[in-house]
């Protein structure tokens, strides 16, 4: 919980030096149920509190990132080993476009909305669609991307009216401190907004145990499915971002300049570490050997080192078990046949450090493991096509189907491409950037998603939809359809199939007949 009330605490490492660099209190499972007990009361009243004062408050934590901006990037860099660059390029500067964005439109998000009219005999009757808070949310946030993914949910979940309650991965405690921080210090209501820590191998089931309303999940496809079997006891909603594996297209009429300089950032920002990064790239044949001159004239000047520096271009990886699936995926395709067209080198001073050159790999294919899982590392295999309905095909080709992008000067072809390509989001001409928009939605196709974040579509996932229909005719007695029932009855409602759909005009004269017979029962009793 917020207080802190904690058995033990652990230790934080940064992962490009392998020191510790801070301590953080671990909470218990009864301090989750006791967080759950006081949200669930403290939620009752803030979603009674006008969307203008949570619009202020929301507006306050916007303030507190854009003060403390240099201290939240520097604290995201160590405790992730992403580089300050990439810290404040997709994490800061994104949550305080998230603050403004959702302040702004939140009002518009959570207004009535008119169901219209479906049918003549039904115009009495109106409907209106209202949100409501689902109460006490439930959020565990990855370590890729430790502040940007999570602040942006908490702001959408308390804008609508919930409660949360906040868990950051165990790898990056001391972002999750920052973010506990920036909310605390907004003049929010006490329990309106907790953080906990507890290990992410109970996080989940200690989630859904507790009696939250809905639960967010950012992580691997493999803890989402059995987050979705564990939701399944109690029926509780989730909204899962799982895994990417995201391919990227060249066509033959390509700027490769500008393509190669994207696939460098998309595939090796944040180490490779984005479930929204390029991993896979297909090139048409034309301008294969061209694009793979560009790419290994950038990484021969690719400057792999620790992410404080403002020159790194890349940092490290996070974490020592993530490294080594890298390079089991990189083992694997090489046994398999492929090769190392190009990498970066690493510093020299980087034995305690989790570093990794970035790697450019050909000769790959759809039987090896770097071309069909999510690798999540500074790796991206590159294969050439000869037809585009090949390299739609080699995209789709993917139990995952996250993001994806097509690079092309004729954007009218360019956006046909995109149509056929099974992923939730896909770019022209860029790629991993549409996370840092806070007005579109986030999730894919396949095992990558269930559900959206970002934008309104993400929106309405922290809100249950009401509809309330009024009856403008309340003087009438009964409905058409109540007792008593005759013959009489039934052939007048069936007459109103007839007046609307018969084909014919005596069908449906025959049925107004009907109809007229029984709309005088409306005013009996």
């Amino acid at each position: 919980m917020s207080e802190n009330i904690a058995k033990e605490l652990m230790d934080c490492f940064d992962p490009a030096t392998g020191k510790v660099i801070g301590r953080v209190p671990v909470n218990t499972i009864e301090d989750i149920s006791q967080a759950v007990r006081l949200a669930s009361t403290a939620q009752k009243e803030w979603t009674l509190v006008p969307i203008a004062e949570r619009r202020k408050i929301i507006r306050k934590v916007r303030s507190h990132i854009y003060t403390n901006a240099d201290l939240i990037a520097r604290t995201i860099s160590a405790d992730n080993g992403k580089t300050i660059n990439d810290a404040m390029a997709t994490e800061v500067l994104p949550a305080m476009m998230a603050a403004d964005y959702y302040a702004r439109r939140a009002p518009v998000f959570l207004k009535d909305r008119s169901t219209g009219t479906g049918n003549l005999f039904f115009l009495y009757k109106r409907g209106k669609i209202t949100r409501v808070p689902f109460g006490v949310v439930g959020i565990i946030s990855p370590w890729n991307y430790p502040f940007a993914i999570p602040v942006s949910e908490i702001i959408m979940g308390l804008l609508a009216g919930n409660a949360i309650i906040f868990k950051a991965a165990s790898e990056t405690q001391l972002v999750g401190e920052k973010i506990k921080e920036v909310f605390e210090n907004s003049g929010l209501p006490k329990g309106v907004f907790q953080y906990i820590n507890i290990p992410g191998r109970i996080a989940g089931d200690t989630f859904l145990e507790s009696g939250i309303n809905k639960l967010f999940f950012t992580g691997s496809v493999a803890v989402g499915k059995k987050l979705m079997a564990k939701a399944a006891e109690t029926l509780t909603p989730l909204c899962l971002e799982l895994g990417g594996n995201d391919p990227m297209i060249v066509c033959e009429d390509a700027d490769l300049e500008r393509a190669a300089s994207g696939a460098l950032w998309a595939g090796f920002s944040n180490g490779g570490q984005s479930c929204g990064g390029v991993e896979r790239i297909y090139v048409d044949a034309e301008v294969y050997d061209q694009f793979l001159g560009i790419m290994k004239e950038r990484l021969n000047s690719f400057r792999v080192g620790n992410g404080v520096s403002y020159n790194s271009d890349m940092g490290c990886i996070t974490t020592r078990k993530q490294k080594e699936t890298v390079n089991a995926h990189i083992t694997e395709a090489i046994e398999k046949g492929a090769k190392v067209f190009a990498s970066s080198s690493v510093p020299e001073d980087s034995k305690d450090g989790l570093f990794m050159p970035a790697v450019l790999m050909t000769e790959v294919d759809h039987s090896m493991i770097l071309m069909q899982e999510e690798t999540f590392g500074p790796v991206i295999g590159v294969m050439k096509y000869n037809e585009i309905n090949e390299a739609i095909r080699l995209a789709n080709d993917s139990n995952l189907g996250l993001t994806a992008s097509v690079w092309s000067k004729n954007r009218r072809k360019a956006v046909k491409i995109a149509r056929q390509i099974n992923a939730g989001a896909v770019t022209i001409n860029d790629h991993l950037m549409s996370h840092g928009l806070a007005e579109t939605p986030w999730g894919g196709f396949k095992e990558s998603s269930i559900g959206r974040t970002h934008g309104e579509l993400g929106f309405a996932e922290m809100t249950q939809p009401k509809v309330i229909v009024n009856d403008f005719m309340p003087f009438l007695r009964k409905n058409l359809w109540w007792h008593p029932y005759s013959e009489k009855l039934y052939r007048g409602i069936k007459g109103i199939g007839s007046l609307l759909y018969a084909p014919q005009l005596r069908q449906k004269s025959a049925g107004a007949r009907d109809v007229i017979s029984i709309l005088f029962r409306m005013f009996r009793k």
